[in-house]
Parts: C-alpha cells; structure tokens; sequence
C-alpha cells in the first residue's frame, strides 16, 4: 500500500531533507584524492551527531542480504552502481566518479538522497554522465505531480537518458520513503507513459536514476559484500536521488 504522509510528517521531512543534503554536500566537497570511503563513512557519521539525526543504514538489514549493512553511508566508486560499502582499501584517486547515497531518520522519517561527484579532473564522458544522470533526475520529478502515474517519471528517465546516448539500470529502481527506507510503490527507471500506480497528493517518493555509460546489465556481489553491484561491462556508473513530496502545486524537493 502507498502511504500519504500527513502535514506534520512532512514538516519533519522537510527539516530532515534539509539536513541531508547539507551532510552530502559536505561530503561530496571532501572527496578528494586519498581519502578512503571508510574515512568519508567516518566523517558522515561525525555529521550525523553533529546535525543530530539518526544513520539509518547502519544496521539495516534488507532480505537480500546475508547481514545487516554495516556503515552510515553507501559509497560506490567508479564501475560499482551501487550499495558499495565504506573500506579503508578504496581509496580515491584523481578521475574517479563516486556516488554517494545516504539515507537519514528525523523524529521517526526517513528521507533518502544520492549525488555523484568528480574526483578532481574526470573524463569528457564521465563528465556527461554525471550531468546527464542529474539532467535526467530534474526531468522525472517534473512528471510526479497529481494525475500522473509512475510510468512517467520512469518514461521521462528512460527517454532522456536513450536521447545522450546512455543506459539506465532496470534492475534497481526508486521507491516510496518516510515512514521506512523502503516502501511502496517501486519507481523503475525505464517505462511507459500512463503506466503504474497514480500519483497522489501526500505520497512521498526517492526519485534515483541510475545509469550507466555502457550496457544497463550488472552484477551482485552475492560471494563478496553481499551488497555491491558492479557494471557488467566494467564501464562507470551514477545516481542522483532526491526524496520529493507530491502537493496540491506538484512535487516538492525536499532534499534540495
């Protein structure tokens, strides 16, 4: 069931939101060559006590994985689409891409954000990746407003992506946030217009295109982590991800 979050619920996300993407941004300015994502992991939980929030990943344990997740933040470099995990091995070099993705608890809500950034000089393709990818996220949520459904930010991913020469992941897709990380409705990022469930005043949704440089197919890390996805291809990846609330007036960034 989708849930509609009440005015309140959605002042506390609205603060929270804020919030998160203060610590990201902070976050995304300190990812410079040498700093481990295990000391980035160190510094978002230095954040979250400083903001006063709650990291809601450490500890969560999805049905997928074998143990609970075990770090603040997921931090995936370069080829890793998603869920990488925080190590004092990976360590940020010059021309590597980084996603990173973090959810935080407020009061008892969620929100959820992830942003790709360059790591000092980056590729011409890594460079249009990244703004593609971002380019892509403005254009789904203008389609979560009431009266459409979700096939169309999943058709407005897809299409913009196809049109600069790129690939979305069609096997991780966005979702419903605030009372938990994960809630109904799934929003994949490939679709047809008219699709899906309907948008609704009160719903509160992650928005997250994922894509690739090369083939959208990748690969889990069942035998390893248990929780990073690769490229099949080995080429890069990003993801922006936004948790955005439907109004009366359309959709509301709220972690802006």
């Amino acid at each position: 069931m989708i849930t509609k979050k009440s005015p309140e619920e959605i002042e506390k996300l609205r603060i929270a939101g804020g919030i998160l993407a203060k610590i990201l941004k902070t976050l995304g300015k300190e990812s410079v060559p040498g700093m481990s994502t295990l000391d980035l992991d160190d510094r978002a939980m230095e954040l979250i006590e400083e903001y006063g929030v709650e990291p809601v990943l450490l500890g969560y344990h999805p049905e997928f994985a074998a143990t609970p997740y075990p770090a603040a933040i997921c931090i995936s470099v370069n080829n890793c689409v998603q869920h990488g995990i925080p190590s004092s091995d990976v360590v940020l070099k010059e021309g590597d891409v980084v996603n990173l993705d973090m959810s935080i608890g407020y009061q008892g809500m969620i929100v959820d954000s992830g942003i790709t950034v360059g790591v000092g000089t980056i590729s011409d393709t890594d460079r249009k990746l990244i703004a593609a990818t971002q380019e892509a996220l403005a254009h789904a949520i203008k389609e979560a407003k009431p009266g459409n459904h979700i096939g169309d930010i999943s058709h407005a991913v897809e299409t913009f992506i196809s049109s600069r020469g790129f690939s979305c992941v069609e096997v991780l897709c966005g979702h419903g946030v605030g009372y938990k990380i994960h809630e109904e409705p799934l929003i994949p990022n490939v679709g047809r217009s008219g699709d899906g469930p309907l948008i609704e005043v009160g719903h509160v949704y992650a928005i997250e295109p994922i894509v690739n440089v090369g083939t959208k197919d990748v690969w889990f890390d069942d035998k390893g982590d248990g929780y990073s996805v690769y490229t099949k291809d080995g080429k890069n990846s990003a993801h922006f991800e936004h948790t955005v609330v439907i109004t009366e007036a359309g959709p509301e960034v709220l972690t802006k």
